[in-house]
């Protein structure tokens, strides 16, 4: 990812897998906040989920974060809530830490030296079967190659490539569950001069946007300022992703626009839709789209010649120039249009003909199992966390999941 060249089709894709949730690279953002990446404050507490926040911050300190945080300024941030609320978007505001891309692989890189130097056994490659359940207890797992290892304690926090595995699993064992909403939208690429007044204060500009249309919840997400756009490869599936480095900077930011769709009965198929979207523009394109807002708007398809034209320089040229109106769903499509043009109220440059939106980005994440406030599972000692779980979707939160689930087997064991 950090060289710009094409995707190489690893199996597993190293951006969405291995070691650190997120893979060899994230777009390395910590948001040291209550008010969203997650679900965790409902089963243990905000004044809880507080204090593990600031815990894991002090982790990732440790391993070489940097001090210094974005979003302090709250008088500032306060006149950009304003000009929002006049746009009919919500500025939600929190203090970010941001490690980029390079310094995240560094950081994770130096917790797993830590684990090893401590005797801790860590197994990349090896996928996990099934749990082994008995009596309603967990026994262990079973791996893809029929080997079985026995514990009294199991953890599932398989990631979002693993969210699909695990909502079978927990229907199998007959787990109480409910959907989480899936999210389909695009990822957005503008000069970064445009977003600058924002990003230079809160960094990760968080809006939330209700479509006059349709009344759906539409929001930002992973904003990345002088950023780089990616694809990423779920299980031979190409998505689009943004990343950010702190030592190599583009002319442009990146931001994903997504809408969270929530499914009533009968459908529970949430994550199966949304890759069958994102199918649709691989079987167009061959990987991901790419097309000017201008082109989506005027009802035709970009080519290479009319990107070529286009003031905004794509940091993904491996994108194929094509349709978006032929990939997503016309309730999707009018909702994302109507959120840009809020967003260009506060953003001039964001609804412009030359901005690019690549697709489809789609955030995938597991039915919410029932948990205690421990993050167990009805199945005792079968505990469950992080964005594979539906507990959690970010960086802080998931660490935080796994913190508080460590110390709860931990307080177990001593008794």
């Amino acid at each position: 990812a950090s060289s710009g060249q094409a995707c190489l089709h690893c199996q597993p894709c190293a951006i969405v897998s291995g070691w650190g949730g997120a893979g060899a690279f994230s777009d390395g953002k910590l948001t040291l906040t209550t008010d969203f990446g997650g679900w965790l404050g409902d089963y243990i507490g905000e004044a809880k989920l507080r204090e593990l926040i600031d815990y894991i911050d002090q982790i990732y300190l440790q391993f070489g974060a940097p001090v210094h945080v974005h979003g302090s300024d709250k008088e500032r941030i306060r006149e950009i809530q304003r000009q929002a609320a006049a746009a009919e978007l919500q500025l939600i505001p929190a203090v970010v830490r941001r490690l980029g891309t390079d310094r995240a692989y560094k950081i994770l890189a130096g917790m797993r030296h830590a684990l090893a130097d401590r005797g801790v056994e860590v197994r990349t490659l090896t996928p996990v079967k099934s749990l082994l359940v008995e009596d309603n207890e967990i026994q262990g797992v079973e791996l893809a190659n029929g080997e079985k290892l026995y514990a009294r304690y199991v953890i599932a926090a398989p990631g979002r490539e693993g969210s699909e595995w695990f909502a079978k699993e927990a229907q199998r064992l007959g787990l109480p569950a409910r959907t989480n909403p899936v999210d389909i939208g695009v990822r957005v690429e503008v000069p970064a001069a445009v977003l600058s007044h924002l990003t230079d204060i809160v960094y990760e500009s968080k809006l939330i946007y209700y479509s006059p249309t349709f009344d759906d919840q539409v929001r930002t997400f992973c904003m990345n300022p002088y950023g780089q756009v990616v694809v990423e490869n779920n299980a031979g599936l190409l998505t689009v992703n943004g990343h950010s480095y702190a030592h190599k900077k583009t002319d442009n930011t990146n931001f994903a626009l997504l809408v969270s769709k929530s499914f009533t009965e009968p459908f529970r198929e949430p994550i199966s839709y949304g890759k069958y979207i994102a199918s649709l523009a691989n079987m167009l394109g061959g990987t991901v789209l790419v097309q000017r807002l201008g082109d989506l708007l005027d009802g035709r398809r970009s080519t290479p010649e009319r990107i070529a034209r286009g003031l905004v320089r794509p940091t993904l040229p491996e994108a194929t120039p094509g349709d978006l109106s032929l990939v997503l769903p016309y309730r999707f499509l009018q909702s994302l249009l109507e959120m840009l043009a809020a967003f260009d109220k506060i953003a001039p440059g964001v609804y412009s003909r030359h901005t690019l939106l690549y697709g489809v980005e789609v955030k995938f994440y597991s039915s919410r199992v029932e948990l205690s406030n421990q993050l167990e599972t009805a199945i005792t000692g079968l505990f469950a966390g992080g964005d594979g779980a539906g507990v959690t979707r970010g960086l802080a939160q998931a660490s935080a999941a796994g913190v508080h689930m460590a110390r709860s087997i931990l307080e177990r064991t001593k008794n």
